[in-house]
């Protein structure tokens, strides 16, 4: 099989290129999951919709396609919440597992899953390994109350194949964009998400609209799904794809500000989590009411 036929499509540079239906998309995307196509026309399919850019519909059915290929987590008598870590730090303490705490010590299933798409940072299975949770090693139902971490690998060892292109050629491709929008779960889920620039949040509005999801959607830190303890963002929730306004964003920073590490290595930002857990460190105010967020679209499931 090819996709060539696509390619001719979506390769015709920003002001040619013309969009594919979500039909074609699912057939494009599946069979570069598959890994059917040459690495030569993944290459090629990666740098045409970096340069164009996904339209809504076409990550809808990037997503069919993953959906249907994912080793998908056996549903629980909760919605899992689920918590997309690829970013990793490089300014700020990754507390992605901090957050997973916090929503999973009020009884709810929370799922972390990701890779490392760098070396330069430190991702959260680093803070995770500091706290003594190791990944999964199999796909297995997610308990009331727990955090567990899976390795995207486990979930598609395709979509994990696609994440690595970006070592080699350093750039960014639509999987980076996609698995912070997937429902890796085979029942209901409450997908976190973050975006970078304020254009994604338009773009991934609409595909969570379109997919009919339940989701959190904010300016999370340095790409992490963690509001950023030092500002108030704007979070936009969505049950079952119709959008509502959870929290009015605030501009600027924060007059009181939490007291975070300034090392971002594994065992300080480890460290911090546990203080904070404890309770002798204060859950950053940004962070508290993210949680309450979580917490009322788990519960409108």
């Amino acid at each position: 099989m090819s996709i060539a036929q696509y390619i001719k499509v979506i390769g015709r540079g920003k002001d040619g290129a013309k969009p594919i239906t979500r039909e074609q998309a699912c057939d494009l995307f599946g069979q570069v999951l598959d890994g059917t196509v040459t690495d030569l026309e993944v290459g090629a399919f990666c740098l045409a919709m970096r340069i164009k850019g996904e339209e809504p519909h076409e990550m809808a059915g990037f997503l069919d396609a993953t959906h249907a290929r994912l080793n998908l987590i056996p549903a629980g008598s909760k919605p899992l919440v689920v918590l997309p870590s690829y970013n990793g730090a490089r300014r700020l303490p990754v507390l992605t597992p901090l957050l997973a705490a916090l929503v999973a010590r009020r009884g709810w299933p929370v799922l972390i899953h990701g890779t490392s798409t760098e070396t330069s940072r430190v991702f959260v299975e680093n803070v995770l390994s500091a706290l003594g949770t190791r990944a999964q090693t199999a796909i297995k139902p997610v308990a009331n109350g727990e955090v567990a971490y899976v390795p995207t690998e486990l979930l598609s060892p395709g979509l994990k194949r696609l994440l690595d292109v970006r070592r080699a050629v350093g750039l960014r491709n639509s999987s980076h964009s996609l698995v912070k929008l997937m429902n890796p779960c085979a029942g209901a889920a409450v997908i976190v998400s973050s975006y970078t620039h304020p254009e994604y949040a338009i773009s991934m509005a609409a595909v969570f609209e379109l997919m009919g999801s339940t989701a959190l959607l904010l300016r999370g830190t340095e790409g992490e799904v963690v509001a950023d303890a030092r500002r108030l963002p704007q979070m936009d929730g969505f049950i079952a794809g119709k959008r509502i306004t959870l929290q009015e964003g605030q501009k600027g920073t924060l007059t009181d500000l939490p007291d975070l590490p300034t090392e971002i290595d594994p065992e300080t930002t480890a460290a911090y989590i546990q203080e904070v857990l404890a309770g002798t460190k204060p859950v950053p105010a940004s962070m508290a009411l993210q949680v309450e967020h979580i917490l009322h679209l788990a519960q409108a499931s």
